[in-house]
């Protein structure tokens, strides 16, 4: 075990949940602290159910295309804890990881405070500590009570599309859910709206009309879509005729449209030749990623495609779907684990009309609450896929081997992704 990772290890027993959602925990800390999430760059803050990350990273490509230095927090992280915090464009490095965590910890004393909750608090030391031009953060979990939910005056706020997830601690309903990632509005910080269903944007709409904010609102102030394998943006400034994103998928033609809506509703000083790089060297692994080298690589015939990524609900699976649908046919096999908090079938379902040749089951390693593979199968094989559990990664793509010509996908949960990455030696940078 690293030295990091005893650190992280003795911080996840300062409280006997992973998730109690409160901020009552960190502002004392925060205050021991001198109150660092007041003294950052200018924030840009993310809420929503998926596509928080993308657009994160749009962004990112398009502020460092224009020469701009940026502060990111994302979570979880795949292969290394370091992946969470970005300073100034780089990961954080472990010497400097473990001696934040460290003082945190000496300072914390030993009062209970949830893993998220300390981990997000020595990020906001690392931001302050390093200047940058801008802070792009991610929520964990909702927006009301959620660990990043500290800032009192962004910059600017986004709200990625909503759909179900985390019901236990957001809510049963798309209104609830919305009412709590609408949390993240401050009022004198303009916002910009993704793609949203007509319950969902009711709360979201009502929430900034109190703090007395206009939202920009995708698929009615701004549009972004493929057109002749191009980005082509409108807004009410005019058009952008754009080079296709990086990231693959029809849906990463929104999410790039989201963060470019952003960039100019939030008026940061990005040109359009800054736009287009920054939409040609966008990356962010485990999200439609091809595999072309590396060990898990290798046990595939050159004829195979192998392909990850780490949506996990059902809103990430249907926009998985489409993308698999529309590239060239070849048989499909899909090599899945899934944390137990998510229903297989959900999952399963948007893969119905691509028939897969067999689907590949795995308990996720390490994880406590992931499904077991064999239960994975069995619901498989009760809605009609040709499915068995397998014991291990390598198994499973032994079997896929053995189909030809098959297109690999590994998918259904982050975790998993991070594993198979460090299987495979392709860790973040």
């Amino acid at each position: 075990m690293s030295r990091t990772d005893e650190i992280l290890a003795r911080l996840s027993r300062l409280h006997p949940k992973l998730i109690d959602l409160s901020l009552d925990r960190m502002l004392p800390l925060l205050d021991k602290l001198g109150n660092p999430q007041d003294h950052l760059p200018p924030v840009i803050h993310v809420a929503g159910t998926n596509a928080k990350g993308s657009t994160i990273a749009y962004l990112r490509a398009f502020l460092e295309a224009a020469g701009k230095s940026v502060h990111v927090y994302n979570s979880p992280h795949l292969v290394r804890f370091n992946e969470r915090i970005r300073l100034a464009g780089r990961l954080v490095e472990t010497d400097r990881l473990n001696a934040a965590l460290e003082e945190v910890e000496a300072i914390n004393a030993g009062d209970a405070i949830t893993f998220f909750e300390v981990t997000t608090v020595t990020a906001f030391k690392l931001f302050a500590e390093t200047p940058a031009d801008y802070l792009l953060l991610e929520t964990g979990m909702g927006g009301t009570f959620d660990t990043t939910n500290v800032v009192k005056h962004p910059l600017g706020t986004i709200i990625t599309p909503i759909a179900y997830d985390h019901q236990a601690f957001l809510g049963d309903s798309l209104a609830e859910i919305a009412g709590n990632k609408a949390g993240i509005l401050k009022r004198g910080a303009k916002a910009v709206m993704g793609l949203q269903q007509d319950e969902a944007r009711t709360v979201l709409d009502r929430a900034a009309r109190r703090l007395g904010i206009a939202p920009l609102w995708q698929g009615e102030d701004f549009h972004g879509a493929g057109e002749d394998g191009r980005l082509v943006y409108t807004d009410e400034a005019g058009l952008l005729d754009l080079p296709p994103p990086a990231l693959l998928g029809a849906h990463q033609f929104d999410n790039a449209a989201l963060a470019i809506a952003a960039i100019r509703h939030f008026g940061l000083p990005v040109d359009a030749w800054a736009l287009a790089e920054g939409l040609r060297r966008v990356s962010w692994p485990a999200r439609m990623q091809p595999l072309r080298t590396g060990r898990l690589r290798a046990l595939l015939p050159e004829a195979h495609e192998l392909w990850l990524d780490g949506g996990h609900n059902a809103h990430g699976a249907a926009a998985l779907a489409r993308a698999i649908a529309a590239l060239p046919e070849k048989p499909l096999v899909l090599v899945m684990g899934m944390m137990n908090t998510r229903a297989p079938e959900d999952f399963l379902a948007p893969f119905r009309d691509l028939h897969p040749a067999r689907i590949a089951a795995l308990t996720i390693p390490g994880e406590d609450n992931a499904h077991d593979g064999e239960n994975i199968a069995a619901r498989a094989r009760a809605m009609g896929f040709a499915a068995r559990g397998y014991e291990t990664l390598t198994a499973a793509l032994a079997m896929a081997a053995d189909i030809a010509g098959a297109r690999v996908l590994i998918c259904g949960s982050l975790y998993l992704a991070g594993d198979v990455l460090a299987q495979n030696g392709t860790v973040p940078d």
